[in-house]
């Protein structure tokens, strides 16, 4: 406990009158990260549960590290697969390639978005707000692995700005802080983010990996689906996660384990998660039996961002639905609506992103119907016993 001890020791230096006060809030938000607090109400309301809300982004975290782990490993593989040398790489040669090209962007994600939290945090005399814990490891993961640093940062300082703190911080905002680093990234800097040449890394990085030709191009299964061609790419390789797309979005396996422990832990609801999958899969079985799209219903599920966006975007405890009722119908309104998009616009291929913002925007809406729809019920049945 000597990393408690030391704690307690420098406190009353951040503390009123102490000679760091000025960096209390940062201070309060390194302690609160390492250990629980340890206060109790003044007020007659008791602590529910030891976990904190600290704890419960650490375990989304833990849960998007498979995907982010195997992103990193496909990134390797497809540079050296554009290549030609796939049979001459090992597991760590890919790897480590796929490392050190994801690595600068979480690196980036973190320190612009923490370090307008801090500051902001600061300014306001509040302690630091955990959000971006989650925000920050996801927003790299959603965007190709060619998206310059400079857009990232631009993305991220925008969406925790306008998205998050203008609305008063963390469990206030309205939309999906990555959600609208991502639209932020489609609408200013769309040749950055969709189309045929941001998909696999073409420069090698200290000595791994492979420069390839500037014509190179290639391009997801969705894209070709939008132009007009049946994706080349067998079920094994989709499932697995082994083509190209968004860092941290292509392996259904990866995503699988992730969805596993959000449910287990309690975290997310699987209301949202299911009927997410449930409208998807309804949207698309309609759109095959009339004709309008040549792919199976699993295909649509399990291709681009739609796994990824329903287990770790759509069930956001902030920005979704929070009667029990209302997430039904907020997962299915998502679901069909990722799948409307794809089908209907072929300018926008993955429809998910479009999907979770406009399931944000009218969640407040279901939970008002479903609350006065409660409160109509019982006003009825008190109305017949009297």
């Amino acid at each position: 406990m000597s990393l408690r001890r030391y704690l307690d020791t420098i406190k009353p230096n951040f503390e009123k009158g102490g000679k760091l006060h000025a960096f209390q809030s940062v201070f309060e938000g390194l302690e609160t990260f390492l250990y629980v607090p340890n206060a109790t109400s003044q007020s007659g309301t008791n602590i529910h549960d030891a976990i904190d809300s600290k704890r419960i982004m650490s375990f989304v975290v833990i849960a998007l590290l498979p995907a982010l782990l195997f992103g990193m490993y496909n990134i390797g593989y497809q540079n050296y697969e554009a290549a030609g040398k796939l049979a001459e790489a090992s597991f760590c040669d890919m790897f480590l390639f796929g490392f050190l090209a994801v690595l600068p962007k979480i690196v980036v994600s973190y320190v612009v978005g923490l370090g307008i939290e801090f500051a902001w945090a600061q300014w306001k005399g509040e302690e630091i707000q955990e959000g971006y814990l989650v925000s920050g490891i996801i927003i790299p993961m959603i965007v190709p692995v060619g998206c310059p640093l400079w857009m990232l940062a631009l993305a991220c300082a925008f969406s925790v700005i306008f998205v998050k703190e203008i609305f008063g911080g963390t469990g206030m905002n309205v939309f999906n802080v990555a959600i609208a680093a991502r639209m932020f990234l489609f609408f200013s800097y769309s040749s950055a983010m969709t189309g045929d040449r941001v998909w696999v890394a073409t420069s090698s990085i200290c000595g791994l990996g492979n420069t390839l030709p500037d014509a190179f191009t290639a391009a997801t299964p969705l894209g070709q689906l939008a132009s007009g061609t049946i994706p080349n790419v067998s079920m094994a390789d989709i499932i697995i996660g082994l083509i190209p797309g968004s860092i941290g979005e292509t392996s259904v396996i990866a995503i699988a384990i992730g969805a596993v422990i959000l449910l287990w832990t309690g975290i997310a609801s699987w209301r949202t998660m299911g009927t997410v999958f449930v409208g998807g899969i309804v949207m698309a079985v309609l759109f095959h039996a009339l004709g309008m799209t040549p792919i199976q219903w699993y295909e649509h599920i399990v291709l681009g961002g739609f796994c990824f966006g329903a287990v770790f975007m759509a069930t956001d405890p902030v920005t979704s639905a929070r009667t029990e009722t209302g997430k039904y119908y907020y997962g299915f309104f998502i679901g069909a609506l990722a799948v409307i998009v794809r089908v209907m616009n072929p300018g926008f291929p993955e429809g998910m992103m479009l999907a979770i913002f406009f399931g944000n925007m009218i969640a407040p809406l279901i939970d008002y119907c479903v609350v006065q729809r409660n409160i109509s019920r019982r006003a009825k049945r008190i109305s017949k016993v009297q």
